[in-house]
């Protein structure tokens, strides 16, 4: 039995490098026009999940998502959104990847055609119980306010909520899941209006520019001013502006040894110590 040598079993290997070169030209040419070399593509949430839970009669499902935890100021805003699987708005998008525009058009229509809810946590809130908790407080309470209790929760994070229907955590989810990126739309239009209202009750700080989060500007005017009632007191530049402008609201600093005043060491009586059997 013959075997076919190695080097010619490939007949396209026997060709010279230069027809590969003339074929360039015409697999190029079949790119559709407009094509950008080099730039990554990113698919837009799909509604594919819910679509999968409808199938197997799950309904309603909902999902949900906060805007708001970073920033220096202002309260944490959680929304909870029932997109009507025939009449879901076009463009819904991560609210990140939206211009302010884009986002506040798409809010209307959002609150248009699906089930929306909105809870909000104050910065006392947010001072008493820190932002994770405050948050998870905000986006359960949104999902209880739903008009139509649903059958299943998506949430965006790693954090399941605590609701009387299944949660299911998505990781990235307001990129991923069409009900989360609603959410998240809802969250951020009604938090930046927020910002603006609180913007004319402290004027100064930039609330209507940067919304309370911490760019320069907003550093160098709590540098300058010291922090509102708005500003969450426990985050570190906040703390600062506090130990600048109003020191006697500030603890000190506290060692281990501070709060202690005097050691006393007692002796019952019927404990009996030799001391000279170790001498």
């Amino acid at each position: 039995m013959r075997t076919i040598p190695a080097m010619i079993r490939d007949k396209s290997a026997s060709k010279p490098a230069k027809d590969a070169a003339k074929k360039e030209p015409k697999a190029a040419a079949k790119e559709p026009k407009g094509t950008v070399k080099g730039v990554i593509a990113i698919a837009p949430p799909s509604f594919r999940r819910e679509r999968a839970l409808i199938k197997r009669g799950v309904w309603p499902v909902a999902g949900c998502d906060e805007a708001g935890r970073g920033p220096l100021a202002g309260p944490v805003v959680a929304a909870a959104v029932i997109l009507d699987p025939n009449r879901i708005p076009r463009g819904i998008d991560d609210s990140k990847r939206l211009t302010a525009e884009e986002r506040e058009k798409l809010f209307d229509k959002i609150c248009a055609t699906a089930q929306v809810s909105v809870a909000v946590a104050s910065p006392a809130r947010i001072d008493r119980d820190n932002i994770l908790r405050a948050s998870l407080w905000a986006l359960k309470r949104a999902v209880v306010a739903l008009p139509e209790a649903p059958r299943h929760v998506f949430v965006d994070g790693r954090d399941k909520l605590d609701t009387a229907c299944d949660c299911e955590a998505v990781i990235g989810g307001d990129g991923l899941v069409l009900s989360i990126a609603a959410a998240s739309i809802v969250a951020k239009v009604t938090r930046d209006r927020l910002m603006c209202a609180l913007a004319g009750d402290c004027p100064g700080y930039g609330f209507e520019q940067h919304k309370g989060y911490a760019v320069p500007e907003h550093l160098d005017a709590l540098d300058r001013l010291g922090p509102s009632i708005h500003h969450r007191s426990f985050f570190a530049p906040v703390v600062a502006a506090r130990e600048k402008h109003m020191p006697w609201t500030v603890e000190p600093k506290r060692d281990l040894f501070t709060a202690v005043d005097e050691v006393v060491v007692q002796v019952e009586a019927e404990v009996q110590v030799d001391v000279s059997t170790n001498l």
